[in-house]
């Protein structure tokens, strides 16, 4: 039996998961016990962009697909690692860092920004996130690029009150095209393989904005 090295790309759910700011922090509470019941049984309470996540379209637009109705192939293809390590807190990745990559950029790929941010993970470092440049975006998205991903809290710019920012236009040009972003991505610089097989396949959740995943990158 033939045996793959597996990844794992998820931050873990706990009672320090970081949320971007405003959104429901986790909670998790005891609902049954062996000792009282005979089984253990967990009460979760979360937002749907939660931990490792994917955004659906509607994120952004109203008219947008639900989790449940885009594709599933969307959410698994073969990884392109962008590394933008060097882009810095609050920096934007151009097609600068793209074009030693460009080659590889398929339609059905799935673009990986590796900035290395998941290190700050869990202190507010993690809200000075490095972003995607939009005509960078856009320039992706001719390539026929429909699933982006970065190990960061938003694959956009966080506001806050000394960096307004300009908006969400990466969140909105992605929703535009039926496209799909996943965020709060971590340990991308433990695949050290070529064309790793990435897959971000979230939760079933009804006619929802996004839903946690369990990301992963295989060897086959």
């Amino acid at each position: 039996m033939t045996k793959h090295l597996v990844i794992d790309l998820s931050v873990p759910l706990n009672a320090q998961t970081q949320v971007y700011p405003g959104d429901p922090v986790l909670e998790f509470s005891t609902h049954s016990t062996i000792e009282r019941d005979g089984f253990h049984l967990l009460n979760v309470s979360m937002g749907s962009q939660t931990g490792t996540h994917v955004d659906a379209p509607f994120h952004f637009s109203e008219t947008g697909l639900k989790i449940d109705e885009v594709p599933l192939d969307r959410f698994v293809g073969t990884g392109v690692i962008v590394d933008a390590r060097s882009v810095g807190a609050r920096g934007s990745i151009g097609w600068d860092f793209i074009a030693p990559v460009a080659d590889q950029i398929t339609p059905g790929c799935i673009v990986i920004l590796h900035t290395g941010w998941s290190e700050h993970y869990g202190t507010q470092a993690y809200f000075e996130n490095p972003y995607l440049d939009a005509d960078a975006c856009r320039r992706l998205i001719e390539l026929g690029v429909r699933t982006f991903a970065i190990d960061a809290i938003n694959i956009d710019e966080t506001p806050d009150d000394t960096h307004p920012g300009v908006g969400f236009p990466v969140h909105h040009l992605i929703a535009d095209v039926g496209g799909v972003i996943c965020e709060n991505l971590t340990n991308v610089a433990a695949i050290g393989f070529d064309k790793p097989f990435i897959s971000l396949l979230p939760l079933a959740f009804d006619a929802a904005d996004g839903a946690p995943i369990r990301a992963v990158a295989i060897q086959l």
